[in-house]
C-alpha cells in the first residue's frame, strides 16, 4: 500500500547536521574575539570538511591536516591522519557527507531556497564527477609533496587556492574581527571570495555541486562506500520498480541498480519515498549483502522445487 509522507522543509537529518556542526564549532568566544581555538581537542580531526581556521572549530579538518603532514620538511607519513580518514571511511563511507559535514549542511540549506532548479546533463555531469579525484590527487597530495620552497616546506594548496569552506568558515569571520588582516588583503583573497560566491550561487540551483564535483574529502570517503560497515540495502522482493527512489535522489544515484554507489551520501531520502519500505540502511557487521541473499534465495527455491 502506498504511503504518503509529508515533505518537510527542515528534516531530522538537517537537525542532526546542524547539531553536529554547532558541536564541532562550539568555541563561541573565538567568533566574538576573532581568534582561532588552540585547545587540546584541535589535534583531533573531525569527520567532515571543517576549516581549522574557523574561530569556533574544536577540531582539525582531515584535508588540512593531511596537507600539513605531506608538506612538512621530511614528508613523514602520518599514520594518525591517514588512519583517522580510513577509520571514518570504513565505519561510515559517505554517510559523513550526508550527516557530519558542516559545509554539506550549508549547501543543503542553500538548495532549499525556492528557485527553479537545474539538472546537469549526464554528458557533463558524469565526467565532472571525476574532477574531485583529480583535485584530491593533485592539490591535496602531489603539490604539497613536490613543490618545496628553499626551507624545505610547501603550502596547503587545496586550502590556499580552492577551498570555499575555509573562506566562509575561517577567512571571512577572522577578517571581520581583525583590522590587521583587512589591511593585507589582496588578489588571493579576492580569488577565494569569487570561488565562494560561485559555490553559493550554484548551490542554490544545483544540489551540492561542491560535493559532487570538487570535494577531495568526499572523494576519499567514496572509495569506502561499498566496503563500509554502514550500508544501504534494497529488498528485491519488496521493490516494485516504481522509480520513486531514483527520481528523489539528488545525487543522481541509480538506487535500484547500485544503491551503494560512490556518489551516495546516505541521506536516506530514497527510503522516505519508497512506497513499499524496500530500502533499508544501517551498520552491517558480517551480514550478507543483497546479492548474496538473492543468490541464496534462488538456491533455496531450486531445492524446494526439486
Amino acid at each position: 500500500m502506498n504511503k504518503k509522507k509529508k515533505k518537510r522543509k527542515f528534516t531530522n537529518r538537517n537537525i542532526f547536521q546542524l547539531a553536529f556542526g554547532v558541536l564541532t564549532n562550539s568555541f563561541f568566544a573565538g567568533f566574538a574575539g576573532g581568534k582561532i581555538y588552540t585547545g587540546d581537542s584541535k589535534i583531533v580531526c573531525v569527520p567532515g570538511l571543517n576549516c581549522y581556521s574557523c574561530p569556533g572549530a574544536r577540531g582539525a579538518c582531515p584535508i588540512g591536516s593531511l596537507q600539513a603532514v605531506l608538506s612538512g620538511r621530511k614528508h613523514n607519513m602520518s599514520y594518525y591522519v591517514f588512519g583517522l580518514i580510513i577509520l571514518f571511511g570504513v565505519l561510515f563511507g559517505r554517510l559523513v557527507c550526508g550527516f557530519l559535514c558542516p559545509f554539506g549542511f550549508i549547501q543543503d540549506m542553500l538548495y532549499k531556497i525556492p528557485t527553479p532548479k537545474l539538472k546537469v546533463h549526464k554528458k557533463v555531469d558524469k565526467p565532472l564527477r571525476y574532477l574531485k579525484y583529480v583535485i584530491a590527487i593533485v592539490f591535496v597530495i602531489a603539490l604539497p609533496i613536490l613543490l618545496i620552497d628553499e626551507f624545505g616546506l610547501s603550502s596547503p594548496y587545496f586550502c590556499k587556492w580552492i577551498c570555499p569552506a575555509g573562506t566562509l568558515e575561517g577567512g571571512i569571520p577572522l577578517i571581520i574581527k581583525n583590522e590587521s588582516l583587512r589591511q593585507i588583503l589582496g588578489a588571493l583573497f579576492n580569488w577565494k571570495v569569487a570561488l565562494l560566491v560561485i559555490t553559493i550561487l550554484s548551490s542554490i540551483f544545483i544540489y551540492r555541486p561542491f560535493c559532487k564535483y570538487i570535494c577531495p574529502l568526499g572523494a576519499f570517503y567514496s572509495l569506502f562506500n561499498k566496503l563500509s560497515f554502514y550500508q544501504m540495502h534494497v529488498d528485491k522482493d519488496k521493490c516494485i520498480n516504481c522509480g520513486a527512489c531514483i527520481r528523489q535522489c539528488k545525487m543522481n544515484v541509480e538506487v535500484t541498480k547500485n544503491i551503494n554507489s560512490l556518489e551516495c551520501i546516505r541521506c536516506g531520502e530514497c527510503k522516505t519515498v519508497c512506497p513499499t519500505d524496500a530500502i533499508s540502511s544501517g551498520f552491517n557487521f558480517g551480514a550478507k549483502k543483497d546479492d548474496d541473499v538473492e543468490v541464496k534465495d534462488s538456491h533455496e527455491l531450486e531445492a524446494k522445487e526439486n
